[in-house]
């Protein structure tokens, strides 16, 4: 498929989005006048893809479901110098837009986050649990990855050509938020976020989140991201955790072998050592891990530099 290049493009995942898409598409038309904007359609059955084509918007589809999926085919196939994402649902101030995307455009930035949780998310959001879970989410990573991210899992974004084309996608759901800001601070790119006035959606238009199922799923993909991005720090835990379970069952054997010249309980005993040997295993692991992660950054760097050369020939 030939490439359009662009110096901003739009980029709207849409899965049953009729009720907004139309404004969404004239809103950005309006703030963005030179830009291009896609809509990509996944699987809608509300004749979505039909109101954007009216918009004059430019419709391509991706038949594996799931946001990330849809993500990993826009960042694929579209070429542009500033990259803005957004979703359908007509909840993301347009206002916000001509600046998130000259700090792209200026290079102040790589990714520009929409800060929905520091303004009026928690008033304007009726769903249960919500709030909590956008909490939960930011204050783990923040813990984990020494960062200081607001909202973690917005969908209002800018990027820039840099990080969409050296961007892994691996995820296939809702959690690709959460994985490209791990991806952006564990390969230094230059982080951005600017508070937004968040609304929720209009009525009649009904989210596609599933607050417990997906919400467990960004909590998986948490887990997976830190061991693979903080291999010694994953397995150091659970090194500790066999190692004070070793303890806690070997001492008192050890302790009665010291008062008495006997070991009654061997089973104990035995466990113990296995618990032990279980818990240095984990560490080595961990120590193994880390410096193939370190050889990963070095080369990330090295491919980075290398693609940076060959885009200024």
């Amino acid at each position: 498929m030939k490439k359009k290049q662009s110096k901003i493009a739009v980029l709207i995942p849409c899965y049953n989005e009729a009720k907004t898409i139309a404004k969404v598409i004239r809103d950005y038309q309006e703030v963005l006048p030179s830009a291009t904007i896609y809509v990509y359609d996944n699987n809608s059955t509300d004749g979505t893809d039909l109101l954007a084509k009216k918009e004059g918007a430019f419709v391509r589809y991706e038949y594996k479901q799931g946001k990330g999926n849809v993500i990993r085919t826009m960042f694929r196939e579209i070429d542009a110098d500033c990259y803005l994402m957004l979703d359908g649902d007509d909840t993301y101030p347009k206002e916000s837009a001509q600046e998130m995307c000259q700090y792209i455009l200026d290079g102040k930035a790589d990714m520009v986050i929409g800060d929905r949780l520091s303004k009026t998310y928690a008033q304007e959001n009726k769903r249960p649990f919500h709030q909590f879970g956008n909490q939960l989410v930011r204050n783990l990573i923040n813990l984990l990855f020494h960062s200081h991210i607001k909202d973690i899992m917005t969908g209002y974004r800018a990027f820039s050509y840099d990080f969409v084309k050296t961007f892994p996608i691996l995820s296939k759901g809702f959690e690709i938020e959460t994985e490209m800001t791990i991806h952006a601070l564990d390969k230094n790119f230059v982080l951005k976020e600017i508070p937004i006035t968040y609304r929720d959606r209009p009525k009649g238009s009904v989210s596609k989140l599933n607050t417990y199922r997906d919400g467990f799923r960004v909590l998986k993909t948490i887990a997976r991201l830190f061991k693979e991005y903080k291999p010694t720090i994953f397995f150091g835990l659970i090194s500790f955790v066999f190692l004070l379970v070793s303890f806690s069952f070997g001492i008192p054997v050890f302790l009665e072998y010291f008062k008495t010249g006997l070991v009654p309980r061997y089973p104990t005993l035995i466990f113990s050592g296995f618990m032990l040997m279980a818990s240095f295993l984990s560490m080595i692991c961990g120590i193994i891990l880390e410096v193939v992660v370190k050889k990963h950054r070095q080369l990330f760097e090295l491919v980075y530099i290398h693609y940076a050369k060959k885009k200024k020939e």
